[in-house]
């Protein structure tokens, strides 16, 4: 392995791989961090999301010859490989459909031939990738022969031990947060103890991502500084209506079964100070940015959080900044009056609820952990409350024990918060799991026997892609077929067509139905499992 270089020494480049334009809020978090411990160690920000995709490699090596780092810090954000819509040139999920559903040979060629375009541009991603890795470290080390990679981000926090394999040796491979990492790797400790592995030593540690990350109180970003060491900084700021990210806490102690969330973030919630955060929105709001997203896994990830939620948005009516926007994602089930006033006084003109299901039976079976009656009084009270903005409303059909009753059940919830908030208002967004790595269903298609331990989470092999695209059968067809239909009728309004068809096909339960989940001893074996 390399030496250390000394801690005064070292020039830090951060690259942000490329992605979708999103705030590159992980890499910006971590240089004012390190700023506010090192100020003397010299860092940029270099983000190909603001780059054309043929000048990757050059506008790459532009940056290390004119900054020379001793260090590159990459942050890999993505690798999206069921995503629900759009994706590496066009619908992942309805190629997947059309080629494993679609009755008529024409359209399931379509839906082969549009996989293969997915399929030869997501490995051309990750070859791509790893490629610029390996080329940024090949050229940093010919200034600095003891150069280093740290390589870290959302994709590799969940992926980490497939990405290893393809890394250079000596790379530090870091999974969740990286702060404490860095500062350890910075002032020559030992840092193996944090969650991290270097390639080429040894293999990660068992359970590696299951380890909680290490405690740290977060100050507000340092945007002055952020802006001396990122010439791309005023791309962000040039839209109106582009969404700055504000971190506002970490962690999410839920159990639901198919998210990685609870495992890379620790199910430990660490609150941000209110003052801070306010002080970092203050920073953005002055360079004339008016719409925020809180990036945390859940705005109120539980009741006992309430109180830090109102502290908060209590010092943002106190600031004066009364004419910005945010957004989140919100479990509705730990909403209060006072805090659904406040949400509107505050400016919130979107938010996300992840619940699923509409059948309380297939909610608790999940381990989602909440109340569905609960989440409408609270949705009822935030309507009370002046909200009339948009609520987008995630369904995850056919993940454990769908049947035609639960389908009828969440047609009938759904109408509900349409009653409540407008039809108009509600987006339902149709989700089918991709199975990842490290989740409680991972383990239950061990026990079901529907993957063997061992296989390859990235893998965008057909006999692969099916299972981890989770669509079972009994119904697996039946929701193919329905979604073929959604995307020929109304493509542009996919979630509201297949709603439609839904009801059409199936019918609208009694929504006390929906609302009730007697709990039966077989529910309790199949819990058990997971």
């Amino acid at each position: 392995m390399a030496d250390q270089i000394p801690m005064t020494d070292n020039k830090i480049l951060y690259v942000r791989l490329p992605c979708n334009p999103i705030f590159p809020i992980g890499v910006v978090y971590l240089s004012d961090h390190v700023h506010k411990l090192f100020p003397n160690i010299e860092q940029r920000i270099f983000d190909l999301g603001t780059v054309p995709p043929l000048d990757y490699a050059s506008a790459l090596d532009r940056c290390i010859d004119e900054f020379q780092p001793t260090l590159l810090v990459f942050s890999w954000r993505d690798i999206q490989i069921y995503a629900p819509v759009g994706g590496r040139g066009g619908n992942p999920l309805q190629n997947a459909f059309e080629f494993y559903y679609a009755k008529n040979p024409l359209i399931k060629l379509r839906g082969a031939l549009g996989g293969l375009r997915i399929f030869i541009a997501y490995y051309v991603e990750l070859w791509r990738n790893t490629g610029l890795i390996k080329r940024g470290l090949k050229r940093a080390q010919t200034y600095h022969p003891q150069a280093r990679t740290i390589v870290g981000g959302g994709a590799v926090s969940v992926f980490y031990e497939q990405l290893g394999k393809s890394l250079p040796k000596d790379t530090i491979i870091s999974v969740g947060e990286g702060e404490t990492l860095l500062t350890k790797f910075l002032s020559g400790q030992e840092f193996r103890d944090e969650r991290c592995y270097v390639v080429g030593e040894a293999k990660p540690r068992e359970r590696l991502i299951h380890e909680q990350p290490t405690p740290l109180e977060k100050t507000a970003c340092n945007y002055d500084y952020i802006e001396t060491i990122w010439p791309e900084f005023n791309y962000y700021l040039q839209e109106q209506d582009f969404y700055i990210g504000v971190q506002t806490k970490r962690g999410c102690p839920h159990n639901c079964c198919y998210c990685v969330y609870t495992v890379v973030e620790g199910k430990q919630v660490r609150i941000n100070p209110s003052d801070e955060v306010v002080a970092e929105i203050r920073q953005l709001y002055n360079r004339g940015i008016r719409n925020f997203w809180f990036t945390d896994a859940q705005f109120i990830p539980a009741r006992k959080f309430i109180d830090d939620a109102v502290e908060l948005l209590q010092k943002i009516v106190a600031s004066g900044m009364t004419d910005i926007h945010w957004a989140a994602y919100i479990r509705a089930d730990n909403l209060t009056p006072e805090l659904c006033e406040l949400m509107v006084k505050t400016g919130m003109n979107y938010f996300e609820i992840g619940i699923t299901s509409g059948s309380q039976e297939l909610v608790r079976k999940m381990r989602m952990g909440y109340n569905l009656r609960t989440v409408l009084q609270n949705c009822q009270d935030l309507k009370a409350a002046g909200f009339n903005d948009i609520v987008s409303v995630n369904y995850s059909f056919n993940v454990i024990d769908e049947r035609p009753e639960t389908i009828r059940q969440t047609i009938a919830y759904h109408r509900e918060l349409e009653r409540i908030f407008g039809a108009d208002k509600v987006e339902p967004a149709i989700f089918f799991i991709g199975l990842q790595p490290h989740t409680h269903l991972e383990e239950y298609a061990f026990q079901q026997g529907i993957l063997q331990p061992g296989y390859n989470p990235m893998s965008l092999m057909p006999w692969t892609a099916k299972k981890l695209l989770w669509n079972p059968e009994p119904l697996g067809s039946f929701f193919g077929e329905v979604c073929l239909q959604a995307w020929r009728q109304n493509p542009n309004d996919f979630g509201r067509e297949v709603m439609k068809i839904l009801e059409e096909r199936l019918g609208c339960a009694d929504l006390e139905t929906a609302l009730s989940a007697p709990i039966e001893k077989q529910e309790k074996q199949l819990a058990g499992v997971l």
